[in-house]
């Protein structure tokens, strides 16, 4: 697609979220996703694959089914809210999130340290950073990989840079980083996709091998500061409820490479603990397991 395709696009779908009554913008992205599920077979077949590897014979087929529709459905309804977050009021995106835990963050900030937060393509991920940055008006940096399209690129980082968040590309992320804790910053890493072999190391994710991320770990060893699980779901795509799980405090022994599997073996727990409480609201479209599986996407 060309940037004026996916800008004529993007700007179909902004008027309508935009200028529609609710129940008529519900119906609509209702609509688009079951045409997304029809249409989209490539994405289909992944999530498919993926729900296979993960739940086996545990979920009957109608069920994976429904996950996956949910799936595009969810998706969608995280871009609808995309939308109405640009340039909204921190009063009024706080009225959407509900939080819980919030004594957990009470007494990590009570440390006088910078946290790294670290969370999963899970719920409207979209929205942690800014409630968080809302919440507690306090600075976060957040990683991210840009869009194909330099047009939605700039869109997307106009959206996610509110309420004095940092946006800091994927490559090359980690120095960026060490520089944002340094100076005081909490920073924000999504953690559940598939990374090349040296950029992790192999861990047990739904029972069978994957690649992790070992970025938040290493950070937080090297910084002596906690990594935050923070999760957010919805039961009506309207309002949000976002969740901070206990700390993963580092561990400092001769090791160093059992100090880092421990710390991202805890990430990789919890991420998929949240995944099977509410499997539907996971991007389950990323080829989580391809250097160890991939003839499941063949």
């Amino acid at each position: 697609m060309t940037d004026s395709i996916y800008l004529g696009s993007f700007n179909f779908f902004r008027w309508v979220i935009l200028h529609t009554p609710r129940p008529i913008k519900r119906t609509f992205i209702d609509l688009l996703a079951g045409v997304a599920y029809c249409i989209d077979f490539k994405h289909r077949k992944y999530a498919k694959a993926n729900l296979d590897l993960a739940f086996g014979g545990t979920l009957d087929e109608i069920s994976k089914k429904e996950i996956i529709k949910k799936t595009y459905k969810n998706l969608l309804y995280l871009l609808a809210d995309f939308v109405e977050n640009q340039g909204i009021d921190q009063k009024d995106l706080l009225k959407k999130v509900t939080f819980k835990n919030e004594e957990i963050m009470d007494e990590i900030h009570g440390r006088k340290k910078p946290v790294i937060f670290i969370t999963a393509h899970y719920g409207n991920w979209e929205l942690i950073a800014l409630a968080e940055a809302a919440r507690r008006k306090r600075g976060i940096s957040i990683v991210g990989r840009p869009l194909d399209s330099k047009t939605m690129d700039k869109i997307l980082k106009r959206n996610r840079e509110q309420f004095d968040i940092r946006l800091i590309s994927k490559y090359g992320a980690l120095r960026p980083l060490m520089r944002e804790l340094k100076a005081g910053r909490d920073i924000g890493l999504l953690v559940d996709q598939s990374v090349r072999p040296h950029e992790g190391i192999d861990i047990d994710f739904f029972g069978h091998k994957a690649t992790h991320t070992t970025s938040a770990a290493l950070l937080s060893r090297k910084f002596d500061i906690p990594i935050v699980p923070v999760f957010i779901s919805t039961e009506d795509h309207e309002h949000y409820t976002m969740t901070f799980y206990p700390p993963i405090e580092p561990t400092h022994t001769d090791d160093i490479q059992a100090d880092i599997r421990k710390s991202v073996e805890a990430q990789a727990r919890i991420t998929e603990e949240v995944i099977r409480k509410k499997p539907d609201e996971w991007f389950w479209f990323h080829k989580r397991w391809k250097i160890h599986h991939g003839e499941i996407y063949e």
